[in-house]
C-alpha cells in the first residue's frame, strides 16, 4: 500500500484521475504532479466532493450535541459555514495545481442538489461522515440521540441541501 504521491504506475497512463472525497489526503502540490505524470496529454484531473448542510431543526441539536459530547473539537470554532470552509479548500487545491505548471487553467465547478432522507436512514449515514468517524461509541451514540429526537419533531423525515465542489484541469503539453 503507498500513498498517491509515492504510488508506482508501473509505466501506465491513464485518460482521468478521479479523486472523490479524498484529495484532503494527498499533498496537493505533490499530487497534482503525480496526476500530470500519469495522465495522457489532454487527460484531465478531477477532484471533487459533497458538503451537506441539513436544515437548521437538525444541524442545531447536532451541533449542541457534539460540542457536548467533545468539547475540544476543533469542528466546534469553524464559525463559517461548511460550505464556506470547502469552497475556500477547492480553491487552494486550484492554486496548487496553477503551481504545477502542468495543467491548463483549473475549473471549479459547482452543483447544488437535494436529498431526502427519513430518520433511519440519516442515522444509518451520520456516523460515516467527518467527525462522527472517530469518536468513542457511547458519544456517536449521544449525538445520534439529539439527532433522531430532531426529525422526530421534523415528524420522521427532512431534505438535505448538499454541493458537489469540484477541481478540474486538463494536463497541458509534456511534463
Amino acid at each position: 500500500m503507498a500513498t498517491f504521491e509515492a504510488w508506482r504506475p508501473a509505466e501506465r497512463m491513464f485518460d482521468a484521475v478521479i479523486a472523490a472525497q479524498s484529495w484532503h489526503w494527498v499533498d496537493p502540490v505533490a499530487g497534482a504532479v503525480k496526476a500530470a505524470q500519469v495522465l495522457r496529454p489532454d487527460g484531465r484531473l478531477a477532484i471533487f466532493g459533497h458538503v451537506y448542510e441539513p436544515p437548521a431543526e437538525v444541524a442545531e441539536p447536532f451541533a449542541a450535541a457534539y460540542r457536548r459530547a467533545v468539547p475540544d473539537s476543533p469542528f466546534n470554532s469553524q464559525g463559517r459555514r461548511p460550505l464556506d470552509l470547502h469552497q475556500a479548500a477547492y480553491a487552494k487545491i486550484a492554486d496548487a495545481i496553477r503551481q504545477t505548471g502542468h495543467f491548463h487553467e483549473p475549473e471549479q465547478w459547482r452543483f447544488d442538489w437535494e436529498q431526502p432522507y427519513t430518520r433511519d436512514q440519516w442515522l444509518e449515514l451520520l456516523p460515516t461522515t467527518g467527525g462522527l468517524t472517530q469518536l468513542p461509541a457511547g458519544k456517536t451514540a449521544e449525538i445520534l440521540g439529539a439527532v433522531r429526537v430532531a426529525i422526530d419533531t421534523l415528524g420522521g423525515r427532512f431534505t438535505m441541501h448538499y454541493t458537489t465542489l469540484a477541481t478540474t484541469a486538463v494536463r497541458a503539453g509534456t511534463c
